[in-house]
């Protein structure tokens, strides 16, 4: 078996930022205007009026303060309330893949690798802009890659899931360098109508090149010492959205076809779920969580992330010990353990443990163990 090391990271940022009073700024004129519209039934008792959002509560509930997104004009529109984003020709690059090439392109840079180095391109997101041909195909063609790609997708978790796939590929002997990329346009999918999570999500994409260690050239390199995995079903964060909406003759716009959560059910149950899978996987490694420099954790929610941080480290843990990256990119689903771990890592030295984890929808969560080179 090979040695598996991750040699390069990109980040693909958009040029849009919004903060919470901007988007609160939209939703509350939302609210007038659905209040006023329904006034006769609201006071008649037949409907409930919806209740304003606030930066404040945005910010306790969450730790979330801004977020980057590819479309801020219709999101900030309260006539519309959601990116606008043109369809393009077949002939046209796809979004995905532009965000992809721009975050691979600086990966592989990092890394040192040519495109054509690589063997095995997997694109891992929560969701995909079509259904076939594969995203990963077209930025394999875009890149210039050799061998194969595909598409998986594991929501917030795609990322973690697909490390474990392209390092076992490179283990095993059957590639010598994988690329995984992940196009998060989380924008898309989230119901800015909703107080409870209109300001949840961001739009980003990571890259990770990963690579056969005597073949690595790269000046900081962490070898994969282990990784790990785990699935349980729910139903407390779900989207229906798919292809057999019209066949059901399911309403498309229906907001069940957007991000919906149960969100105090998710963090009670998510929570250990993950702090246990954690533990358990630097066990099997003979590791503790004293041993670990630092966690990359899935970017979702401040107060989870400090619980499961706590209940691995055993203590509060500091910036330096569990970075957020979140106050200003907010949840970025598959990306941002990815994000948390591109830009916190450049003080790590040769001996250095850290940990990347990622959790969400399914439930899933995924563990990469890595070490400084």
């Amino acid at each position: 078996m090979n040695d598996v090391v991750i040699t390069g990271t990109g980040l693909y940022t958009p040029e849009h930022a919004i903060d919470n009073e901007a988007l609160v700024a939209t939703f509350n004129a939302f609210v007038d205007r659905h209040n006023e519209r329904f006034s006769a039934e609201i006071a008649a008792g037949e409907r409930e009026a919806l209740a304003y959002s606030s930066s404040e509560f945005i910010e306790k509930a969450s730790g979330i303060k801004s977020r980057y997104v590819l479309d801020a004009e219709g999101i900030l529109d309260p006539a519309r309330m959601r990116p606008n984003l043109p369809q393009r020709s077949d002939d046209e690059p796809s979004i995905q893949c532009e965000m992809a090439v721009h975050a691979a392109g600086q990966a592989l840079k990092n890394a040192g690798v040519e495109a054509e180095g690589i063997e095995l391109v997997i694109v891992a997101c929560s969701n995909l802009e079509r259904a076939y041909p594969a995203v990963a195909v077209e930025i394999q063609q875009a890149l210039g890659t050799a061998g194969y790609g595909f598409d998986m997708n594991v929501a917030c978790s795609s990322a973690t899931f697909a490390i474990e796939t392209a390092a076992n590929a490179i283990a095993s002997g059957s590639v010598k360098r994988a690329l995984v990329v992940s196009p998060e346009i989380c924008s898309a999918h989230l119901n800015f109508t909703d107080r409870d999570s209109h300001f949840i999500f961001g739009d980003a994409c990571t890259a990770v090149v990963l690579e056969r260690s005597d073949l690595a050239g790269a000046s900081q390199r962490f070898e994969v010492l282990g990784t790990r995995l785990v699935t349980r079903f729910s139903n407390a964060i779900r989207n229906n959205a798919g292809f057999l909406n019209r066949v059901t003759d399911s309403d498309p716009l229906g907001v069940d076809k957007l991000f919906v959560q149960q969100g105090r059910q998710v963090f009670k149950e998510v929570c250990p779920m993950v702090a246990s899978l954690i533990t358990s996987h630097l066990a099997s490694l003979e590791l503790e969580g004293s041993d670990v420099k630092r966690l990359w954790l899935h970017q979702a929610n401040r107060h989870m992330n400090d619980l499961i941080a706590r209940r691995v480290l055993g203590f509060d843990p500091n910036e330096s010990q569990a970075p957020i990256i979140l106050d200003r990119y907010a949840n970025t689903s598959s990306a941002g353990s990815i994000i948390a771990f591109h830009l916190h890592r450049d003080d790590f030295k040769t001996g250095d443990t850290g940990l990347i984890c990622s959790f969400g929808a399914g439930y899933s969560a995924g563990s990469v163990v890595l070490r400084c080179q």
